[in-house]
């Protein structure tokens, strides 16, 4: 039986900060406008692939409609050719928070993305190392040679501790490991300061048995196939961003270009982003994990636990 529990968000505390995290389709946006609405909050997104502009139905991103329930932040910031840094999503993100406590409202940071989460509440502080031109050229020009696998293999030469905890996928990620490891002589990792913010937080997990998980994920990339994925990332390859672009290989995507390279049938690009989203699905249990005791879980099947969340208490 789900223990019974009762959510606390003391505003007389200072700077308190809501957090809720989950799997991709567990339902974290609908919860949070919920909560924004019945709490006087705003929102604070914490999804990586939410900070571009034109990239909305592969991205579940909210609606206008749902955007205007509730006060929202780091959403359409960016466009899919200028990245931003997670240096830059940590700093966006904390001038956010500051400027919702400053209208004396609670803020509320929702996401997916568990390096956003945790470099934001955990207040990573950026590493040495900055990289010189020559540096950058090199490693690019490597990653077009020999392709994401060719950098994860030099990291893991490098860096094994930093090759153990960086998404070995995301180029981006390796190429700034490589970058302080090489330039400092010391880990990317172990350079890895922290200076938690002064916030009081308390952390909301939102879980689905896997199998309704799984439904929900297939569903949800029906409805994007029916609202228009395709003319989406046709629009966004028809503006000039390229296929190589890091926003270009997000889930739904990176897929999606392949089926419009002609290099697969809109069926098996389909079935691919299902697939793909399940294995992120199990990633992301990598950085919430169930046992975490900062983690208050609840199953969102069960409503009357949802319905209880106020701001008198939490987890008390």
């Amino acid at each position: 039986m789900l223990r019974r529990w009762s959510v606390v968000v003391r505003l007389q505390m200072n700077f308190p900060l809501l957090v809720i995290v989950g799997p991709t389709a567990v339902g974290k946006t609908a919860t949070a406008i919920t909560l924004a609405e019945k709490l006087n909050a705003e929102i604070i997104s914490a999804d990586s692939r939410y900070l571009y502009v034109g990239m909305d139905i592969g991205t579940a991103k909210p609606t206008p409609a749902e955007r205007a329930r509730a006060p929202h932040h780091l959403i359409d910031v960016t466009t899919p050719d200028r990245p931003w840094t997670l240096t830059q999503v940590q700093a966006a993100a904390y001038a956010a928070i500051d400027a919702v406590h400053a209208r004396g409202k609670l803020p509320i940071l929702v996401g997916g993305t568990g390096q956003y989460i945790r470099a934001i509440t955990e207040g990573w502080q950026a590493p040495g190392g900055e990289p010189s031109a020559e540096l950058r050229a090199e490693l690019e020009a490597e990653l077009a040679r020999g392709g994401v696998s060719a950098l994860a293999e030099r990291l893991r030469a490098v860096d094994p501790a930093s090759a153990a905890v960086v998404d070995l996928k995301n180029p981006r990620r390796i190429i700034r490991a490589l970058e302080v490891a090489l330039t400092s002589g010391q880990s990317f990792m172990a350079q890895r300061r922290k200076k938690p913010p002064p916030y009081a937080i308390s952390t909301l997990g939102l879980s689905l048995p896997r199998p309704e998980l799984y439904a929900r994920i297939d569903a949800r990339v029906e409805a994007m196939l029916a609202n228009g994925l395709e003319a989406e990332v046709r629009a966004l390859a028809a503006k000039g961003y390229g296929w190589e672009l890091p926003a270009m290989s997000a889930l739904g995507y990176k897929q999606m270009g392949a089926y419009l390279r002609g290099e697969c049938d809109l069926a098996e690009a389909v079935r691919r982003i299902k697939h793909d989203t399940r294995v992120f699905v199990r990633r992301q249990a990598n950085w919430f994990k169930a046992d975490d005791p900062k983690i208050k879980w609840i199953d969102v099947r069960h409503n009357r636990e949802l319905e209880k969340l106020n701001i008198d208490s939490f987890g008390h």
